[in-house]
């Protein structure tokens, strides 16, 4: 809390300073987990605009790379729920149930893993990265996609079934 007389800190301020450091980190995040320049860019641009309207709430969120890394992947999670309500409206329903067990016993080349990955609907995509990538427990990953905690299990079931098979696919092994 500011003295009478004293001003009180602009938090505007604050993120000018922080962004130089916190952008390549929040690039670097966004890039790593979606694979695409464009998008990286247009939700990094998001992530701040976002920030710039925290801080000038009262009180402003306290600063830091972390918050905004946090920012970004509720961005990024928005991004593939649009995707995903887009995919649907222009698609028939023909979708697949994927009820098996899913041992992940072998280890995945990470070439062909984020090339497979990106080859998901948006609602896979986004929750095997949250769940595996972001390493994010099954209660927050239901969070962020805006699903109860049994849906989002049976999503993601549904979701490794897809990525197992496209990579099975992809190394030419039958599924």
């Amino acid at each position: 809390m500011s003295r009478p007389g004293q001003l009180e800190p602009d938090p505007g301020v604050a993120l000018l300073e922080l962004y130089d450091a916190a952008l390549p980190e929040v690039y670097g995040y966004l890039l790593s987990r979606c694979g695409q320049r464009s998008l990286a860019e247009d939700l990094t641009a998001e992530t701040f605009l976002a920030a710039v309207e925290a801080v000038r709430r009262r009180p402003p969120p306290a600063l830091s790379v972390a918050w905004l890394v946090g920012v970004a992947r509720h961005k990024l999670a928005d991004h593939w729920r649009r995707a995903a309500r887009e995919e649907r409206g222009l698609r028939v329903v023909g979708g697949r149930d994927g009820d098996c067990e899913d041992p992940w016993d072998e280890r995945l080349d990470a070439l062909v893993a984020r090339e497979v990955l990106a080859e998901l609907g948006p609602h896979h995509r986004a929750a095997l990265t949250l769940r595996y990538l972001d390493g994010l427990p099954v209660a927050q990953v239901a969070e962020h996609l805006h699903r109860t905690v049994h849906a989002t299990e049976a999503l993601l079931v549904r979701a490794r079934g897809a990525f197992r098979d496209a990579y099975a696919r992809r190394e030419g092994r039958d599924v």
